[in-house]
């Protein structure tokens, strides 16, 4: 049986989803192969959550938001798994927001380089950076190929929104002086710990409520946004969703 076959009511219909379109970035060069090890590795911890958002993140994609809008140049750096679970969800942001899309890979090839930004474009992606040889830099506190940034994107940004990182490149980041917002399943995560802002939660459900918490926060003054801000605790939203994880809650 295809997953074309599948009826919506399956109970795991939503987790064999995102298992289809990982699978099927795969085919298209989106998805590296190690793409799927770490789709799978991620379910577990949503299995743990309960495959629901928690109260937590829900105060993490606020206080996300916030940052994003009092920030000059957010940008959203964009992997194989983030753009075949989320397109759509990834040029809703770039429409509401004042926020740029960077391709950023681990296993940068020009293949898939290209695989994304036609796939990123079919989605409604305006403008994709991290594409142009001319426009490339490099983070210095790196090593290996995600330490390549576009001048114009993360180069510059004061913000970087980093779904489905990996933990070097998201300490580098705040080594160079810039927020980060983080989602990740593991709330005990190197990129987990080290964000500004962490949002403990499915990329499939945190992208959705951040365009919704964007599109709220937007309607607040800047007095407001700042005050989400300096009543944020990221320490204490990491403690409650471990707790979540291990099922004291």
């Amino acid at each position: 049986m295809s997953f074309k076959d599948l009826p919506p009511s399956h109970p795991r219909y939503h987790s064999l989803l995102m298992r289809h379109l990982i699978t099927e970035g795969g085919k298209k060069s989106i998805v590296a192969e190690s793409g799927l090890i770490a789709h799978g590795r991620g379910e577990a911890f949503d299995y743990l959550l309960g495959e629901e958002t928690k109260p937590f993140a829900l105060k993490a994609a606020e206080a996300a938001a916030a940052l994003i809008l009092e920030s000059e140049r957010p940008i959203l750096s964009v992997n194989g798994n983030a753009a075949a679970l989320c397109p759509d969800e990834i040029a809703e942001i770039e429409r509401i927001s004042p926020v740029a899309v960077e391709i950023n890979l681990f296993y940068r090839t020009p293949k898939r380089e290209r695989a994304i930004l036609k796939h990123l474009k079919k989605h409604g992606v305006k403008t994709v950076l991290g594409v142009k040889k001319s426009d490339t830099l490099r983070l210095s506190s790196l090593d290996h190929a995600r330490r390549i940034v576009d001048r114009n994107g993360i180069a510059a940004a004061d913000t970087v929104i980093v779904p489905l990182e990996d933990g070097d490149r998201a300490e580098a980041l705040v080594r160079e002086g810039k927020k980060t917002v983080v989602i990740d399943l593991n709330p005990l995560s190197r990129t987990a710990v080290s964000g500004t802002v962490t949002i403990v939660d499915n990329i499939t459900r945190a992208l959705p409520l951040l365009i919704r918490k964007l599109k709220e926060t937007a309607a607040l003054s800047e007095e407001e946004r700042r005050k989400i801000l300096d009543e944020y605790d990221n320490t204490a939203i990491l403690k409650e969703a471990e707790k979540a994880v291990r099922g004291i809650l």
